[in-house]
């Protein structure tokens, strides 16, 4: 056997005899580190979690539902053996799914997102409203109104992916908690402050969405969060585990490391994809990367956007408010009487507003329309006649994940 040993700026090679010697190679596990376990190896603001738990607790595994990228399936066997060298059983174990206000899951949805393994092993269950239960308002005066199961648990873990939130700061962390397993009620009254001036993309000093979550979140209680840091291909590049605020500040500067871009000059063009799936799987989880496009582009300039939204538009309050109506007439209507569905809306009309919106989707094209924005069948036709309103000399900027990148407020 021959080993090769790092010299000065070259090696030293040395032969062994394989078989006459008892050889054990010891080395550091750089060359295949799993962030998810390295997270969990050493947590943030948080002793290891299997320390944490005994047997005889009941565990609630709190996660995102089938809108999000978020990796529950490559996340709960690393906590499940956490779990166990605690001593806790499959049957103390349930996996809440937190809906917010959006649609169950079906059994095929639960086994995508959990895998088969784990859902043969586990109970899964989605939060529902009619389980709700009270337990107290925050200082911002959020009524915090919690699933039953979630709150009955002895111990709550909570998943999550990290990346820019267009008024919470950031995804992930206390988050799956407020609004991910709260009533409609709970949500209302945390999202209707996304209209402050704070309330944007990678601020969470002085967010009061930020804050308000995690007040809430502590009315409810976390034990402990596990978050993930994807790429383009939903791979898992970091993760951070431990304390519901510190893993997840933690997490937060990473993903500034990671997302934030800056651009020479504003643009009169962005081509922008919301991600794939499950980023695009309607409209109202899509608009997101609008966000992202409308920092980077030039008041009057065109926004080509791309995201099928094969489940159409994706909530009945958001159509009610979009189709058909003027920007101005939206935007006024939030500062009357701020309504969950709406926000979305009035989050595309201030889009709609600074910008052209060229959609690039598999809705009807009456639909996107009356939406207020062109539609495409193909991106090569929906650039052409962007740079064609434009200028062949346009300066385009190119945004393949723009619901994972943070453009800076004052670029714009």
């Amino acid at each position: 056997m021959r080993i090769t040993l790092p010299y000065g700026h070259g090696q030293l090679n040395v032969d062994l005899d394989a078989d006459a010697q008892r050889i054990a190679r010891l080395e550091p596990r750089r060359s295949a580190v799993d962030p998810i376990r390295l997270a969990l190896a050493a947590p943030i603001g948080s002793p290891p979690l299997h320390s944490l738990l005994h047997n005889g607790q009941s565990i609630v595994i709190v996660t995102s539902d089938i809108t999000r990228p978020c990796p529950t399936h490559l996340m709960l066997p690393p906590i499940m053996e956490e779990l166990a060298l605690a001593g806790i059983p499959d049957g103390d174990v349930t996996v809440v799914f937190g809906l917010g206000t959006h649609r169950a899951h079906t059994l095929e949805e639960h086994a995508q997102l959990v895998g088969p393994e784990m859902l043969a092993r586990l109970r899964c269950v989605d939060s529902d409203p009619a389980q709700m239960v009270s337990v107290g308002t925050t200082s911002r005066g959020t009524p915090v109104e919690v699933f039953r199961p979630v709150l009955e648990a002895d111990v709550r873990i909570a998943l999550g992916n990290v990346e820019p939130h267009y008024f919470a700061g950031y995804s992930g962390g206390a988050k799956a908690i407020v609004p991910g397993v709260c009533s409609a009620n709970t949500i209302q009254h945390n999202h209707a402050m996304m209209v402050e001036p704070n309330a944007c993309a990678g601020v969470l000093d002085g967010n009061p969405v930020r804050e308000d979550i995690e007040e809430g979140a502590s009315l409810v209680g976390i034990d402990f969060i596990l978050n993930v840091i994807l790429d383009s291909e939903h791979r898992v590049v970091m993760a951070a585990a431990g304390h519901p605020v510190e893993a997840h500040r933690w997490a937060c500067r990473a993903v500034d490391y990671l997302s934030k871009v800056a651009v020479e000059q504003l643009a009169d063009v962005v081509l922008v994809s919301a991600g794939g799936f499950p980023k695009d799987i309607n409209v109202y989880q899509a608009q997101k990367a609008l966000d992202s496009a409308a920092a980077a582009v030039r008041p009057g300039g065109v926004i080509v956007w791309v995201a099928e939204c094969a489940e159409g538009l994706g909530n009945a309050v958001f159509e009610e408010w979009l189709v058909g109506a003027d920007p101005d007439d939206i935007l006024a209507r939030i500062q009357r009487q701020f309504v969950l569905g709406g926000h979305k809306a009035a989050a595309m009309a201030r889009v709609l507003k600074r910008a052209s919106v060229f959609l690039v989707s598999a809705l009807p094209p009456d639909v996107v329309s009356e939406c207020g924005m062109t539609p495409y069948s193909n991106v090569e036709s929906a650039l052409q006649d962007a740079l064609a309103q434009s200028g062949l000399d346009s300066f385009v900027v190119i945004l393949p994940e723009g619901a994972s990148v943070l453009v800076p407020q004052e670029i714009a």
